[in-house]
């Protein structure tokens, strides 16, 4: 089977990484997989064999409803044309049995819609998934752009699927977001999407690859892509600056998007502090689990990460511009998964409080962490086994 997902990447990391998770775990010797993508870094990642990626070019948020090219030095308008129609270009000569669309329904600024519709026209036998997290915003926001982009109208002409990648007890998108019922016959929910966590009896011996000391407390800092992650990194630093001895041992990956000159200033005190800090590691899912505490913002694969590795977390979720962080931190917590203080609140005190209480109360949350269900991929493998069956 051929499929072809698409992963706008205008900002962050995450769209890249949740596609990359999903394509490596549905990957079979019978599929082959091409990612579409905008990841400035997707060059980074390990690609096995029958995946690979279609680079489209980048671009970035500037204000409001402005995108701008990442690298190239041409309008906006000549840029977004290019990644038009090398989707299109791609989707027709590749011909996928699936096409997985991921989070934006109508991709970056509409992109992706003459894609959909040369499917539904000249390809009725692809089937045309969107891949939602459970969160997008708050529900008076998500509604009111759903309304504006002609969203719902989208989801019911243009969509064969959607797969919610959350619990629908944990958080209802359909009354959220006041999904009509023609719609929500195409909802599948997934749960949480997993990730490749190494198992927990190797944890003593990747800690001592990370030279962490026996018995020494190691707190694990990361910004996801860093764009937007100063102000945490800033604050867990003020925090180090303030205790003359910590007891516990630091590493802070500030993401490869953060700018140049703010990493340059964090990394003068870091290393005043013998702390080690870098803009990207390669296997995030290692230092996680070797962590005795994650101190991050809330993205949702930053979450699905910490929650397979079962690693007690303070998250500072941004409210702005989507809510969608704080939502799920505020869920997360009444739950005892993990604890947060919001972006517009946190200080230095406040972030050491709370980690010295996740330090003194492991047990209690690696309990409540180890019982969450991951049930994404056997949910999707199953849909993708329903596609391929003969009609």
């Amino acid at each position: 089977m051929n499929i072809l997902m698409y992963s706008h990447d205008t900002y962050g990391l995450g769209h890249i990484r949740r596609t990359m998770a999903l394509a490596q775990n549905i990957l079979m010797d019978e599929h082959n997989i091409i990612i579409l993508t905008g990841s400035p870094i997707v060059g980074r990642f390990d690609f096995p064999h029958g995946i690979d990626f279609v680079r489209i070019p980048g671009m970035i948020k500037h204000s409001g409803d402005l995108y701008l090219p990442h690298s190239i030095k041409v309008a906006p308008e000549m840029a977004l044309t290019i990644r038009q129609d090398i989707i299109l270009a791609t989707a027709k000569a590749f011909r996928p049995a699936l096409f997985l669309v991921d989070k934006a329904p109508l991709g970056l600024k509409r992109e992706v819609v003459p894609t959909l519709k040369w499917f539904r026209a000249h390809s009725p036998e692809t089937r045309v998934v969107l891949g939602l997290r459970d969160i997008m915003d708050s529900s008076g926001n998500t509604i009111k752009e759903w309304k504006e982009k002609k969203i719902y109208r989208t989801l019911d002409h243009l969509y064969s699927e959607i797969w919610v990648y959350g619990s629908q007890d944990i958080y209802d998108p359909i009354r959220e977001y006041e999904i009509p019922d023609k719609i929500t016959s195409k909802i599948h929910f997934t749960g949480y999407i997993p990730r490749q966590i190494p198992r927990m009896q190797n944890r003593p011996r990747l800690r001592r690859s990370m030279g962490i000391p026996p018995g020494k407390k190691f707190i694990l800092v990361t910004a996801g892509g860093g764009g937007d992650g100063y102000k945490v990194i800033d604050t867990y630093l003020t925090m180090l600056e303030t205790l003359p001895h910590p007891e516990f041992k630091s590493m802070i990956v500030t993401g490869p998007l953060l700018a140049e000159d703010l990493f340059d200033q964090l990394a003068v005190r870091a290393r005043k502090l013998k702390v080690r800090i870098i803009k990207f590691y390669r296997k995030m899912e290692k230092a996680i689990l070797a962590a005795d505490c994650v101190v991050s913002m809330g993205g949702y694969n930053t979450l699905c990460e910490i929650i397979c590795a079962a690693r007690p977390s303070l998250i500072i979720p941004r409210s702005d511009p989507r809510e969608e962080q704080l939502i799920r931190a505020r869920i997360f917590a009444d739950k005892g998964l993990l604890e947060y203080i919001p972006w517009e609140t946190v200080d230095a005190d406040g972030m050491r409080e709370k980690i010295l209480l996740l330090l003194e109360n492991t047990l209690d949350y690696e309990e409540q962490l180890h019982k969450f269900p991951m049930t994404a991929f056997d949910v999707i493998n199953s849909r993708i086994r329903v596609f391929g069956a003969p009609k």
